[in-house]
């Protein structure tokens, strides 16, 4: 398997708008290795959560090829993308996709159980998990009880409990105070050493500053700026 978890190339995204054609993302050539924490910057509108989506399989490219720990993921049946999303991707969204229906603690256990894992188990880890970011006290509310910074506590803790090879977060501290934000940081820093890649969507530049590396998005292109 390749060295790099993520391997795009030559990779283009555009969305038809009535008879017009916008072109978001323009031939882009990238791969990322585990072990590291990416930033991606870039203003409002510039693709950010676009180029997310696309390493998540939420959509297609246009053009070019997407490779996920070594596999083409063109290639791939809907039942072959669908468990790679399960078992290897952990997505946080800038709007927490948090299901309401549930507790905190059930919110952050669900992939786990999904996974089979044993209900006792999911629950101890989601446990551990909440008391991580903080969110002991909270364990059994409903989202709609959890302040905005609560909720995408929340939903970092569901994307780190299952342990996924890539990590994708599109503002994952956009609703949290300066000190959470760094506390949310510290504990990703923690899961980069172990073979993941972690990968940032944001506009906090003190976060940014703080990544590994920053890829920077502007006109539909992506640059590497920084080591």
């Amino acid at each position: 398997m390749s060295k790099f978890l993520i391997e795009v190339k030559k990779m283009s995204k555009q969305f038809k708008n009535n008879n017009s054609v916008i072109n978001v993302l323009n031939n882009i050539s990238l791969n990322l290795e585990s072990g590291k924490i990416v930033a991606l910057v870039g203003p409002s509108g510039s693709g950010k959560s676009t180029f997310l989506h696309l390493l998540a399989l939420l959509d297609n490219p246009s053009k070019g090829k997407i490779s996920l720990l070594g596999n083409l993921t063109g290639n791939l049946s809907e039942n072959a993308r669908n468990k790679m999303v399960r078992d290897n991707i952990s997505i946080i969204f800038q709007n927490n996709n948090l299901l309401t229906d549930f507790t905190a603690l059930e919110n952050v256990a669900i992939p786990l159980l999904i996974r089979n894992k044993s209900y006792i188990h999911a629950i101890k880890k989601a446990e551990s998990i909440l008391k991580e970011v903080k969110l002991s006290h909270r364990i059994n509310h409903f989202p709609s009880d959890l302040s905005g910074g609560e909720q995408q506590r929340v939903a970092i803790a569901r994307a780190l409990i299952s342990e996924s090879k890539i990590i994708l977060a599109d503002e994952p501290t956009g609703n949290l105070d300066y000190k959470n934000s760094n506390d949310v940081f510290s504990y990703f820093s923690k899961f980069k050493q172990k073979n993941k890649i972690i990968l940032i969507a944001t506009h906090n530049r003190e976060l940014a500053k703080k990544a590994d590396y920053t890829l920077s998005i502007t006109n539909g292109n992506i640059k590497r700026t920084n080591d």
